[in-house]
Formats: C-alpha cells, structure tokens, sequence
C-alpha cells in the first residue's frame, strides 16, 4: 500500500520496555550467578570475582568508545528529524541499559577487590581508582551530552566527540598498564 509506512520495530516505547527488561533480566541472571558464587565460596572465590569485574569493564569500555561515535553521527544530523529522533534513542537505550548497569557493577567489584584483594594497597591501585574516578566523570559528560540531544539542546562539534573518543581509550591504556605491570 502507498503512503503506509513500515513499523519500526526498534523504536517507540513498546520495544524500549522490552530491551529494558531484557538488561533488568541479564542483571538478574548475572547477580544469581555472583550470588550463587558467594554462598558455594569457592576457594578461588577472588578470582571468580576477578573475572566479574572483568566482564563488567569490558562492557562499560564498549558502551564508552561506543558513545561518542553516535553523538559525532548525531552531530549532523538535523534535530527534529527521524535520523536524529533514531540517535536518541540508541544513545540512550546505551547509557541507560549497558553503560550505567555496567559502570555500577565495575565500582563495585572492583572496590571489593581493592579491599580484599590488595587491601587498598599499592601505589598503581591508587593511581588506578584515579583513573577511574577520570573515566567515570568522562561517562558523566556523557551523560549530560545524552541529556542535552534528548532535548535537542546546544550541541559540540563532530570534532569536539572525535576529540572525545580518545578519552576513554587513553584512560582504558593507561589503566590496563597499570593493572598488569604494576609498576609502583
């Protein structure tokens, strides 16, 4: 039929409360799984921990390279426009349902661990949580940017993300290198 528009499937409020209940399930499946750990402790429980934090950074770390690479897209395009109402939508189905969940749950193993682990010890775990404390104020621009396109506020420059891209990623080396070398 002319003049009849497809469905969107991925768009509108119906396919929002499914993809957001999609994540409050795997964050549900992924804290029985902890919790399930915790009461079975295991004697390499640490490393269970370990390997949750893990998944947790690279999810947070997918969501953040991933972010400004919208918001360059979404730049360009005209607010108002249904390219532009799209971007809305998936800068914040990302922060909200994988970049948030995952920010928390890296917090808060990885707190855990600097407690239990290494009992806050250590000159690379101090410059680590500081780099961490950087990221994390990183994702909360991010989060004001999500904000200010939703209400298709002032908007940066493609150059000014482009420049922004790099942030995650440089603090995402440095924090691995310290991590693994531990150099003081």
């Amino acid at each position: 039929m002319e003049g009849v528009k497809p469905e969107n499937k991925q768009a509108g409020p119906v396919a929002g409360r499914k993809s957001a209940l999609r994540a409050f399930v795997a964050l549900g499946v992924f804290l029985t799984i902890l919790l399930c750990v915790y009461l079975a402790q295991p004697d390499n429980f640490l490393l269970y921990i370990k390997a949750f934090h893990v998944i947790a950074v690279i999810s947070w770390m997918a969501g953040m390279l991933y972010m400004p690479r919208l918001f360059i897209y979404h730049t360009d395009a005209e607010p108002g426009s249904a390219q532009s109402e799209t971007f809305k939508m998936m800068e914040q189905r990302l922060l909200k349902i994988i970049m948030n969940p995952a920010m928390m749950i890296t917090w808060l193993l990885g707190l855990y661990l600097a407690s239990e682990a290494y009992n806050f010890q250590g000159g690379w775990l101090h410059a680590k949580i500081l780099l961490v404390v950087l990221l994390t104020g990183v994702h909360m621009l991010f989060s004001k940017a999500v904000r200010s396109f939703a209400a298709d506020g002032p908007r940066k420059t493609a150059r000014y993300w482009r420049l922004m891209n790099e942030m995650p990623t440089l603090l995402m080396i440095l924090i691995v290198i310290l991590v693994i070398v531990k150099p003081f």
